[in-house]
């Protein structure tokens, strides 16, 4: 089989080709929420799941997520999707129960690279403990490959965006950077190694990063994808009638990553969330850091607000399971976001 670059019949890739924020909003604002008792999260406000209870113990996840290729491996990208689409399960605080396929691919690519793309996806699906169980493909010139994913959670333990209370502290369960060094690969300018830490960050599930949470019941909780770090951190603070206040030096960067958006490496997604956030955030920190705060992520960590007084246990326990955790900043009474 030929090998063929995905990456080259994709405009942009991953997180980075979502919709821009601003302009969503205004689409969104269009529409008339559903009126419906057991819808507990729809699209007043949207979330990173839709929410729908069936009884007193038991709710369903609904969400679905794809996009283009962001690296030229099909198994590799189908397992990024995959994840990222499954993410957004782990962020509400539920499990995954099933997916579905969403793939839109030229006829002309061998139907290798599709099994591939499939194949990589299966495999993390079946990691997060879930069925892919079929799905919809259409002909299309620029690849597009996603999930639909239901599961469930309990109706009493959905994690919102807009829960943050002044005197949480918020964490971060991933580093940042997947934007600016795949961008760098397009370039020719990422050193060795780091779109191999970027891809093994991108296919990590959080799954067990939300096991651990769960039993400490945050007050607030989202994942970090196409919007950025502040763009997420400006919705969960406005949703949450708060202030954010994000300490840069705290941020956790992939390798690379903060001396490439040194050098000036972006993504068109920068300019997009800067569009989106920067109207509601004061910053006092240096561009770098700035910019790997506005970098779109795919499939990145859970954003976490949780009572001060619950975060040391918090640390030991994920230091404790061998997973990661940074502590990035604090909620306060007031509005908008600090990032200093």
């Amino acid at each position: 089989m030929d090998t063929v670059q995905l990456t080259s019949l994709a405009r942009a890739g991953g997180c980075a080709a979502k919709y821009a924020a601003a302009r969503l909003e205004t689409v969104l604002s269009g529409l008339v929420p559903a009126d419906a008792e057991d819808l507990l999260v729809g699209l007043d406000p949207a979330d990173d799941a839709a929410v729908y209870r069936l009884d007193e113990s038991r709710a369903l996840v609904f969400t679905l997520d794809f996009f283009p290729p962001l690296v030229d491996d099909p198994r590799t990208f189908g397992a990024i999707a995959a994840t990222n689409a499954l993410n957004d399960v782990f962020a509400m605080g539920g499990t995954p129960l099933l997916a579905l396929s969403i793939a839109a691919f030229p006829e002309e690519l061998p139907t290798e690279v599709l099994a591939d793309v499939l194949g990589g996806a299966d495999e993390r699906v079946r990691a997060a403990g879930a069925i892919l169980a079929g799905g919809h493909t259409i002909r299309d010139s620029e690849p597009k490959y996603g999930l639909a994913v239901v599961g469930t959670v309990n109706p009493d333990a959905v994690w919102p965006k807009a829960g943050a209370r002044p005197g949480d502290v918020l964490y971060l369960t991933k580093p940042l950077g997947t934007g600016i060094v795949l961008q760098a690969k397009l370039d020719g300018s990422a050193p060795a190694g780091a779109l191999d830490a970027a891809i093994e960050s991108m296919v990590e599930l959080n799954g067990a990063a939300a096991d651990v949470l769960r039993p400490f019941t945050p007050d607030a909780v989202t994942d970090v994808t196409g919007f950025g770090l502040l763009g997420h951190v400006h919705e969960l603070a406005a949703r949450s009638g708060v202030r954010a206040v994000i300490e840069s030096e705290t941020l956790p960067a992939l390798p690379a990553a903060l001396e490439l958006a040194g050098s000036g490496v972006r993504t068109g997604g920068d300019r997009r969330n800067r569009e989106f956030a920067a109207g509601h955030v004061e910053s006092s920190a240096d561009p770098a850091r700035e910019a790997l705060a506005y970098d779109p992520q795919t499939a990145g960590g859970l954003l976490v607000a949780l009572p001060a007084e619950r975060g040391p246990v918090l640390e030991a326990t994920f230091s404790s399971e061998g997973l990661s955790l940074w502590r990035i900043g604090a909620v306060e009474a007031g509005t908008g976001v600090v990032f200093r």
